[in-house]
């Protein structure tokens, strides 16, 4: 039970991923796809920053002529790494929701199961001889 106290971070982390893909196979609307595909990147960045957690460790600012040389430092590079990871996260969010409006306004639905009906039964598509009047 001890070990579970002090690794709870890694257990949040589990159990948001299966949230997030349990969200992405079980729904039919696109829009709760890209929030559970948002949930499961929110988890793969925790349990990064989870990773690189130092016991003890402190800011790798280096003094000159420091009296104690034995400071264990923390690197910083993950926690860099993670920031540029939500940028691109955030604007993956945001084209995913553009394309979700774009295919809306083609099916008009955002729902899986009846933009595949209407796709295989050509609506929503482009008439390929409109422009082949002769």
């Amino acid at each position: 039970m001890e070990m579970i106290i002090a690794k709870w971070n890694y257990l949040v982390v589990v159990m948001l991923m299966m949230i997030g893909l349990f969200t992405v196979m079980s729904r039919q609307n696109l829009v709760k796809k890209l929030i559970g595909l948002t949930l499961f990147q929110t988890a793969v960045f925790l349990f990064y920053i989870s990773l690189a957690k130092v016991d003890g460790g402190t800011a790798p600012i280096i003094v000159h002529n420091a009296v104690n040389q034995d400071v264990l430092y923390s690197n910083p590079l993950p926690h860099v790494l993670i920031l540029t990871a939500i940028v691109v996260g955030v604007a993956t969010t945001a084209l995913g929701l553009a394309l979700v409006l774009r295919i809306n306004d083609a099916f008009g639905s955002i729902e899986e199961d009846q933009i595949l009906a209407a796709k295989n039964s050509d609506y929503g598509r482009n008439d390929d001889n409109k422009g082949d009047k002769a």
